[in-house]
């Protein structure tokens, strides 16, 4: 028999993929999360054992890396050998299918577990001083739906909704997060229609201790809604147009512009999640039918971002990998 019909890897070639996984080994705290999710996953009294709660984490997390769905991780499993020894299942032992790869799914939605992973995440990294508390950054991004009403009910998710941006209409639902303001890392995550004002959910991507928030100027008034802090300053970017209508030449408006730039500096934290949410891990459509379901993926997934950008950091801080230097001119 020839060696690659035993399912064995044996490259030694560094491919990205493989050295992503490298990575993600090193910084997720998986005995941490292993003792949140543990707790509530079956015993196996009854049936074949189950698959070890870690091993269907690890399984659950390539999911959201790899854009992969249910059945289609089953089959990733099947045919790359890399997934199967990150998830540390043998080429001779059963794999999951994809019913048990759903049913640990529906496990993390019942329990709300995805919020408390990403509490857990945030927790190590607080600990390690790599988040503050003193400020916030609020954004949000359309997230698309299918539109087609080509299904078995005949029509679209009701739970989602259209939204103009520009002069372009998108239908979906939208993800509002809160970021620290000086690592850019994700703290809070809301899910909602596309159709609900940013500003509505403005107030609620706060954690409570910061004194400072930044956001655009789609979050005009949020310090005189009834769920406002009033210990807590809002920074919000003047609308487009004002600013626009600036008088370049007179000094009030030459420091209202630089003030305008500086806000905007502290704003761009914001963008980094999104940009790894959608970009790194390839999600930019909906997975599922429902907010439920969609918000408990979109919290997994900033949890899982929050790893991926400060990475080297963590290397660097257990000794992994020299921390880059400063380039010199």
């Amino acid at each position: 028999m020839k060696q690659a019909d035993l399912g064995l890897n044996l490259t030694t070639k560094r491919t990205r993929k493989r050295e992503f996984l490298a990575q993600m080994e090193r910084v997720v705290p998986w005995a941490a999360l292993v003792e949140l999710v543990a707790p509530n996953a079956p015993e196996g009294k009854k049936g074949r054992p189950p698959f070890p709660v870690e091993t269907m984490l690890r399984i659950h997390f390539m999911q959201q890396w790899f854009t992969l769905s249910d059945p289609a991780m089953e089959e990733a499993l099947h045919d790359v050998p890399l997934f199967r020894e990150f998830a540390g299942l043998g080429w001779d032992t059963r794999l999951p299918d994809e019913s048990t790869i759903l049913r640990f799914r529906h496990l993390l939605e019942r329990h709300k577990l995805a919020e408390q992973i990403l509490a857990t995440v945030n927790g190590v990294l607080l600990g390690k001083g790599l988040m503050l508390k003193a400020g916030t950054v609020v954004d949000a991004t359309l997230i698309a739906a299918p539109s087609s009403t080509k299904n078995a009910g005949g029509e679209r998710d009701p739970e989602m909704h259209q939204a103009k941006k520009g002069n372009q209409w998108y239908f979906g639902m939208k993800a509002h997060i809160g970021v620290d303001a000086d690592s850019g890392l994700v703290h809070t995550v809301r899910g909602t229609a596309a159709n609900v004002s940013d500003v509505v959910e403005g107030n609620s991507l706060l954690h409570g201790q910061e004194t400072d928030v930044f956001a655009d100027a789609g979050y005009q008034g949020a310090h005189k809604r009834a769920d406002a802090n009033d210990d807590v300053r809002w920074h919000v970017a003047m609308r487009p147009g004002k600013r626009r209508a600036l008088d370049k030449s007179r000094v009030v408006d030459q420091l209202i512009d630089q003030v305008e730039r500086i806000k905007a500096s502290v704003r761009a934290k914001v963008e980094h999640p999104f940009r790894v949410v959608k970009r790194q891990f390839g999600h930019v459509k909906v997975r599922y039918r429902g907010l439920k379901k969609n918000t408990a993926q979109l919290v997994t997934l900033f949890a899982l971002s929050n790893l991926w950008m400060v990475r080297r950091t963590l290397l660097a801080l257990d000794g992994q990998v020299r921390p880059q230097q400063p380039k010199t001119a």
